[in-house]
């Protein structure tokens, strides 16, 4: 499998996502270090399979005696606080490297009405902080932090059968509205993940209907297209020609992908085709096209490329250079993840691109599962924790230090 960081590219670069200066200026000696310490542990894969799995174990059980030890560690480096109030610190220290942040509430897989409800409350009351705070422009949400995965399946199968599970689905349809009607009256943007193929289209069905109804004037809303399924560029262009056909603006995160493994396994237990591109180099090629696409309907598509790759954010930023547009578009944005990929996040930033950085935050024991999906989802990428660690290594010795 080859790295489409290390593919040949005769064109120049537009920003100089190797200068490592600009990249963890905002960072101590000390904090430099560390973060060296925490990324040569995730940077052994074993490490990361072994600790993932036991570390979902003990959260299944509810077993929290190591959760003090997980919020000193890669809590601390991954997320902005175990509150909202706690995450201020995060948001500003973000604005004062010119970049904003992306709030997310890291709850997920809940299966009680009360935990939908505690979730919904929670985005509310982020957005209207982000409505009064000039570093959150965008909120992130799940629909399964809103809604029964259970009941979000059985609905894309058709079995929703029993009056009390459409009676369940239609709270949950009305959570997302009161989500997104907030983000309208409030000026602030929202998220909506994508997630696995078997529910996935159930989420088209909510968030398309939510930009019909909050995308009319501006972007509100938006879709999250994971380009390593063989069908999402395809959809991208349809939603794009059904957005103009019903008179609104398309909301598109790019993403390349989050359940790999489980699809692939799933799709190989019950005998159907993988909905999963074959090579890494198909999926590079799609988020390469949507990246192209979007930005050449930039007027009637606000997209975000929320990509660690290189290659894709530097795509993005020469096509905005050729065409003349506005580095900071409201239409055309850039996002990492707190805590990774600071060579391309304030390199964007000092340029004057868009950027912003995913910022989740809740308490440790609701946000675990997603710590270690990202670990796993970043040692399975070639390349892509070395050359973290590379870079880091490389600032600690412009700094003189070894």
């Amino acid at each position: 499998m080859v790295n489409s960081d290390t593919q040949l590219n005769t064109t120049p670069a537009t920003v100089d996502f190797s200068n490592t200066e600009i990249a963890f200026e905002h960072k101590t000696n000390g904090q430099l270090r560390w973060t060296s310490w925490l990324f040569r542990l995730m940077n052994k894969a074993w490490l990361v399979r072994i600790g993932g799995a036991f570390g979902l174990w003990l959260h299944d059980m509810g077993i929290t005696i190591f959760n003090p030890l997980v919020r000193i560690t890669i809590f601390k480096h991954f997320c902005g606080g175990i509150s909202l109030e706690d995450s201020t610190k995060a948001v500003k220290h973000l604005l004062d490297q010119h970049s904003l942040t992306v709030l997310d509430f890291g709850a997920e897989g809940k299966v009680k009405e009360e935990d939908f409800d505690r979730t919904l409350s929670e985005n509310l009351n982020a957005i209207k902080y982000a409505s009064t705070n000039p570093g959150v422009s965008v909120i992130s949400s799940k629909v399964t932090a809103l809604a029964s995965i259970d009941m979000l399946e059985k609905y894309q199968a058709g079995q929703l059968v029993d009056e009390k599970e459409k009676q369940a689905f239609a709270r949950a349809e009305a959570r997302v509205d009161k989500l997104c009607k907030a983000a309208f009256q409030n000026g602030v943007a929202v998220f909506i993940d994508a997630e696995e193929t078997w529910i996935q289209d159930t989420i088209d069905r909510l968030v398309k209907k939510m930009m019909e109804r909050y995308n009319k004037e501006k972007v509100v809303v938006y879709h999250t297209y994971q380009l390593y399924r063989k069908d999402k560029l395809a959809s991208l262009k349809e939603d794009h020609r059904e957005a103009k056909d019903k008179g609104y603006l398309l909301g598109a995160k790019l993403v390349r992908g989050a359940y790999m493994e489980k699809e692939r396994d799933r799709a190989k237990t019950k005998k159907y085709p993988s909905p999963i591109q074959d090579t890494k180099l198909d999926t590079d090629r799609d988020f390469d096209q949507a990246v192209q696409y979007c930005v050449d309907h930039f007027t009637e598509i606000g997209s975000c490329t929320a990509s660690h790759n290189q290659e894709s954010n530097q795509l993005q930023a020469r096509l905005i250079s050729e065409r003349g547009i506005t580095k900071d578009h409201s239409h055309l944005s850039f996002c990492q993840l707190y805590g990774m990929s600071d060579h391309i996040t304030f390199n964007l930033a000092k340029a004057g691109y868009n950027v912003s950085k995913y910022v989740p935050y809740g308490p440790v024991k609701d946000v675990i599962p997603y710590l270690i999906r990202r670990a796993r989802e970043n040692s399975a990428v070639t390349g892509e924790m070395s050359r973290e660690l590379s870079l880091i290594v490389a600032e600690l010795k412009r700094r003189g230090m070894k």
